[in-house]
């Protein structure tokens, strides 16, 4: 018998991709160029071509065993070694290959990080607004929940509120910097309070209390903003990564767990992962895309569309008087509704070929998300649609 919890989870299915799946079904009939989808959260541009020119080359000169056998049970010890030499020579840590864990993309590296500090009962707390699948990832481990209110103002942190979301129960603080949906960076401020804190609270239940920090879009970054590096700020820091965003490639399913040094039991964390690994099926990400990542850890795909997206987009809002904070990088906007049920603006948006993504499914009711990883003729083209639907049904 199929257990309950997942035939629960039918009638729960992602808003995200129901809305996406919706505006492939209007796009066959009216052509997908006439429906303005900001649903989804995919590239719209190609991985650099070092990318594509390093798996020709290995592809016709490594020995195919290499590429396509099973990699170690951790990731390949001279990836995870080149890894970790990147991330000390740009953000000024010590980590070594033992700190390093690959994984499946970033939700695998949230799964095992997840599993990696905290039991089942226990919490974990989380800012709003959030990146829905949060959820399932936290409740699969056998945790809960906990939902710290956004601050709407800035979209950093509600220290006040975070401070009194940490109990005896709590194990990890799970972050997103820059964040899904509301495109804001964390400030040094904001980290460096957030450390202050997660350190009194540790100190008072007599518990390390862990900082997990998702960072897929750590290098969309608009203005010439560096990133702050969570890991620099708190010692007990689980850093997991994608290399979906930076180089395009959300498809081939690659990242890591990069375990701060100084963080408790630190030299146990890989190994434990391995060990998550067995528990929950994941075994090994592809080793050709392991060894090629290797080989492009500091490049990007051309991100600058998104800034220039984000600009249009940002000054056509604001032009047609919608309250917005301007995103600091990702490829996500997240206004303030025209009405207070986001669900009911959402769906009038579809009549007009407009696919927006109510803010309640990232904790933030009365908020929408806009995913503008599109073509920047088709952003442009869609504000004519955008403008007729605030004025045919708000009267703006």
């Amino acid at each position: 018998m199929i257990p309950q919890q997942y035939l629960d989870m039918l009638g729960a299915k992602s808003v995200i991709r129901t809305l996406s799946e919706w505006a492939a079904a209007r796009g066959a009939e009216i052509g997908y160029d006439n429906v303005f989808d900001y649903s989804l959260g995919n590239p719209s541009v190609p991985c650099p071509p070092q990318f594509t020119e390093t798996m020709i080359h290995l592809l016709r000169t490594a020995r195919p065993v290499e590429l396509h056998g099973y990699s170690p049970s951790l990731g390949i010890a001279s990836v995870r070694a080149a890894v970790a030499e990147s991330l000390n020579r740009r953000f000024g840590m010590n980590y070594g290959p033992e700190h390093i864990f690959m994984a499946s993309g970033a939700a695998g590296a949230i799964a095992h990080a997840l599993r990696c500090v905290a039991n089942p009962g226990e919490e974990v707390v989380v800012m709003a607004p959030f990146f829905p699948e949060y959820k399932p990832y936290i409740e699969g481990a056998g945790l809960k929940l906990h939902i710290v209110p956004p601050r709407v103002e800035d979209f950093q942190v509600d220290l006040a509120a975070f401070e009194a979301a940490l109990g005896p129960q709590t194990a990890a603080v799970l972050i997103n910097t820059p964040n899904n949906p509301s495109g804001a960076a964390y400030s040094s401020e904001t980290l460096t309070s957030m450390a202050d804190i997660l350190k009194r609270a540790s100190a008072k239940y007599g518990r390390h209390i862990f900082l997990i920090s998702d960072e897929p879009y750590r290098e969309i970054l608009f203005g010439g903003r560096q990133i702050n590096y969570p890991a620099k700020f708190y010692d007990d820091t689980l850093t997991c990564y994608s290399f979906s965003k930076s180089l395009s490639l959300p498809g081939e399913r690659i990242g890591y767990v990069a375990v701060n040094p100084a963080a408790e039991q630190a030299d146990k964390m890989v190994p434990v992962c391995g060990q998550i690994s067995r528990g929950t099926g994941h075994n090994c990400p592809p080793s050709i895309i392991q060894l090629a990542v290797a080989q492009c850890l500091e490049l990007t795909s051309d991100l600058s569309v998104y800034e220039k997206n984000m600009e249009l987009i940002y000054a056509e809002l604001k032009r047609l008087g919608f309250t917005v904070v301007k995103p600091d990088g990702t490829f996500y906007i997240f206004p303030k509704a025209l009405e207070e049920d986001s669900n009911a603006f959402c769906q009038k948006a579809t009549r007009y070929d407009l696919v927006l993504v109510p803010g309640d499914t990232f904790g933030c009711p009365g908020y929408f998300r806009m995913a503008y990883c599109i073509d920047t003729d088709k952003v442009r083209r869609s504000f004519a649609a955008l403008e007729r639907f605030v004025h045919e049904e708000y009267r703006r």
